[in-house]
């Protein structure tokens, strides 16, 4: 069965019934192997054909669908066609040249890149594969057409498929065969796995990513791609979650993802679909003030300004909530630490329930990292939703919970007013990883990460990750005299990695206890290497991912962020002893998983952690 982006129940409803016909017809007579887009926007120009196919032996196909009965068409022309409409007389595009101008168009685009196209030979320059368009006439049969000299005269016959060869009781591969003579010249190799995701980056520049920190890269206008040396490696979403951020639809929608499998990606791309369907504000929500500061760089590399889409951590909103509405504030006096930001979320609870603070006043709400937000929470951020777009996304992955109770309580969405059920989907594949990162990290926290029942859709679930398969170097524990020992050999990794050509910005080292992060802080200002730490005061927390720097971060606050490296230091202090064993390994376990490529961890001294970590990298595969 082909794989459709969107999925068919979610573009159905805007289909036309040949479209619909069509569509069904695709994916029950065509291979796995192939991928077929409706209706979605090509290239910087936003052309939109009807069905675009692609498959590694058979190419690229542009379809365009039309429902026109005989009587319908008055007049035909290669460049134009009269119809009857209830609405009287009705001048359209030639479908077939409509078509050939769609192909045109991503030609010229995919011969821009080298990795495309013939390297030699009588067509070098042109594409190494097959590409074809045709025209589909759902309510015309072959007969029909063959017997109307008018249409065979400007409608290429091969180029056209008729009513009575798309029946359901045509066999898969005479339906098949039909589409393939849509193309008269075939190449004996198919396409890769690579070239195929490098098409879908060059016609669908939304689903674009770069490895380094899940960023979505900025659009290149189409026109300069030829000024553009492209490099050998380009990123795209996966089939699964392109499929899935193009089928969100209406309503409130649920999804369930490990660490490293995307769930920021679709997120981003969410805020740019519903930044085109709403006029009111969209808000977008976190815990950490960090992974803010990150969302909003990504979306403003995207085009998508603070005026279209707020982010903010979920505290510093309830804050901002009660100034625009002139609601008091609690006292410092009464309340302090933790106990005073609770206050201010449930002044902002009482506000909405008092109709002070108007109900519905966001296009879309989006909450990323949603495990960390208490049940209360989430109720108040399904509350600001539009009841007409009714556009809530909630991620979420209970294996990261790193906030509250030490048993997270078990809820129902539902009870919250998320009325998801039937609209929830698991995200189990890592990308983020190498397969020797992920599964030292598992192993260590394995015993915190029995998976959850799946039966049980409308609660939070734990979801076991698998890995995408990426291998890299096996993680390093590195055991040292003393923990001055430990900032100086991370310094001299630094500038030996640095020196290799690691920019700074692509090293992160990720603490527990602010009295490290102090000392390396210290020891890499003497070595001059530059680094930003992140957590050091309330402004450092706002950080520019893109800086000359090495980035100092917390664990807590590293959720959600990524480098391609990750020191770990003070092994030899964890579990630390403020909190729960249970608590520390999940805080490990993220921290562990920020890990792009490389993992290095130090430890001055026995403790339950290392001990644990040995074990497990004891037991894996050489």
């Amino acid at each position: 069965m082909a794989t459709l982006i969107p999925t068919f129940s979610t573009c159905a409803q805007r289909m036309t019934s040949g479209e619909r016909r069509l569509a069904q017809r695709l994916e029950d007579k065509l291979e796995a192997d192939y991928l077929l887009w409706y209706d979605v926007p090509i290239g910087a120009k936003r052309l939109h054909p009807d069905f675009i196919l692609l498959h590694p032996l058979r190419g690229l196909i542009v379809l365009e669908v039309k429902d026109w009965k005989l009587t319908t068409i008055q007049q035909i022309n290669r460049e134009t066609v009269t119809l009857l409409t209830d609405a009287g007389m009705k001048s359209v595009d030639n479908p077939l040249e409509q078509a050939r101008r769609y192909t045109l168009a991503i030609n010229q685009q995919l011969e821009q890149d080298r990795l495309l196209v013939q390297s030699e030979g009588r067509y070098q320059g042109r594409l190494a594969f097959p590409y074809s368009y045709g025209v589909v006439l759902t309510n015309i049969t072959r007969q029909q057409f063959e017997a109307e000299g008018g249409l065979q005269a400007v409608l290429t016959p091969n180029l056209i498929i008729c009513q009575d060869e798309m029946y359901e009781s045509v066999d898969d591969y005479t339906f098949q065969r039909r589409l393939w003579d849509l193309c008269t010249y075939s190449f004996g190799e198919p396409l890769t796995p690579t070239q195929l995701d490098r098409i879908r980056w060059h016609l669908f520049p939304d689903v674009r990513i770069v490895s380094k920190q899940l960023s979505l890269l900025p659009d290149v206008p189409e026109e300069a791609t030829a000024m553009i040396a492209l490099p050998d490696l380009l990123q795209v979403m996966d089939i699964q979650q392109e499929q899935l951020a193009r089928s969100l639809g209406e309503g409130h929608r649920v999804i369930h993802g490990v660490a490293g499998s995307g769930k920021t990606l679709i997120l981003v791309y969410r805020c740019l679909h519903m930044a085109q369907e709403t006029t009111k504000p969209i808000l977008v929500l976190c815990f950490n003030v960090s992974l803010a500061a990150r969302l909003r760089q990504m979306l403003h590399a995207k085009g998508i300004g603070s005026d279209r889409v707020q982010v903010r951590h979920f505290h510093g909103w309830c804050g901002e909530l009660l100034r625009r509405h002139r609601l008091p504030k609690p006292s410092a006096n009464e309340f302090q630490g933790t106990a005073y930001v609770e206050a201010v979320v449930q002044r902002v609870i009482q506000g909405v329930d008092a109709d002070i603070i108007p109900a519905g006043s966001y296009g879309a709400v989006l909450i990323d990292e949603g495990h960390d937000f208490r049940p209360e929470w989430l109720k108040l951020a399904a509350q600001m939703v539009d009841p007409v777009t009714k556009a809530l996304l909630l991620l979420y992955d209970d294996a990261q919970t790193l906030y509250g109770e030490t048993k997270r309580q078990r809820f129902s969405f539902k009870h919250l007013g998320i009325q998801a059920q039937g609209r929830t989907t698991v995200l189990k594949l890592n990308y983020r990883n190498t397969e020797e990162i992920l599964a030292l990290a598992f192993a260590f926290a394995k015993e915190v990460m029995t998976p959850t029942e799946d039966n049980e859709e409308d609660m939070p679930l734990l979801v076991q990750p698998q890995s995408a398969g990426r291998h890299g170097a096996k993680p390093e524990f590195i055991r040292l005299p003393s923990f001055r020992h430990e900032t100086e050999y991370l310094a001299a990794r630094l500038e030996q990695l640095h020196e290799r050509g690691m920019p700074w910005n692509e090293m992160a080292i990720v603490y527990r206890a602010k009295w490290m992060a102090e000392q390396v802080y210290d020891r890499c200002q003497q070595a001059q290497i530059p680094v930003e730490w992140i957590n050091k005061d309330k402004d450092s927390q706002f950080y520019d991912s893109a800086a000359p720097s090495v980035k100092l971060v917390t664990m807590h606050s590293s959720k959600g962020l990524e480098f391609p490296v990750v020191f770990i230091p003070g092994i030899g202090y964890l579990p630390n002893q403020h909190s729960t064993p249970e608590g520390e390994a999940r805080l490990l376990y993220v921290a562990m998983t920020r890990a792009v490529d490389q993992l290095v961890m130090t430890c001055d001294r026995p403790s339950e952690f290392g001990q644990r970590l040995e074990v497990a990298l004891r037991s894996q595969k050489p």
